[in-house]
């Protein structure tokens, strides 16, 4: 059991959890509030701002592996795609990615994934990432679940999650050492 409480601006935390908990709780609690800052931030970019995000994003996380693959396309008739990811060199392996600008209580639903798909077909993949600043409708959801594509969804939670856990945007300002003793040195 973890409790914590605020105490005229110092931190309390309770004993019954370990000295690796409560740091973990604590960190936990700084990531959500880095998060809910970091979507703020992107939310008063311009939308080509996450459009790039997104492609830095997915290099980050391993896609596309040399800069050179990831290729930003998003402008006035881009097709419906604000990207490709070419995972290999001769762009047999492609992601399409689309990323959109909403307000946190603005749903994405299932038409705007209906025209993804639509600009999948028109590039020649069946695999695509549709971020979005706001949330998914359960019909957006259901949709893109029952497609014969690979769709990935990330929503505005998810994408800072992201963003703080491959250092977009972000980065490390401290570092610590939790320290505990060694067994097998007292073992001979």
């Amino acid at each position: 059991r973890h409790e914590k409480q605020e105490d005229a601006g110092s931190l309390v935390v309770s004993t019954d959890v370990s000295p690796s908990e409560a740091i973990g709780a604590l960190v936990e609690d700084s990531n959500a509030a880095l998060a809910a800052d970091l979507l703020e931030r992107v939310l008063a970019q311009p939308p080509v701002f996450l459009e790039t995000l997104a492609l830095r994003l997915l290099a980050a996380m391993g896609y596309g592996g040399r800069e050179s693959v990831l290729e930003h396309t998003g402008q006035s008739g881009d097709a419906g795609l604000d990207g490709l990811v070419r995972q290999d060199a001769l762009g047999l392996d492609l992601i399409g990615v689309q990323a959109k600008r909403y307000d946190p209580d603005n749903p994405v639903q299932r038409p705007a994934l209906q025209g993804f798909v639509g600009a999948l077909q028109g590039a020649q993949t069946n695999r695509g990432v549709f971020v979005t600043t706001g949330r998914f409708t359960q019909g957006a959801r259901q949709f893109a679940e029952s497609v014969a594509m690979q769709l990935v969804l990330i929503d505005g939670a998810e994408l800072t999650r992201l963003m703080v856990e491959y250092n977009i945007g972000v980065s490390v300002r401290e570092t610590f050492e939790l320290k505990v003793i060694d067994e097998v040195s007292f073992e001979e």
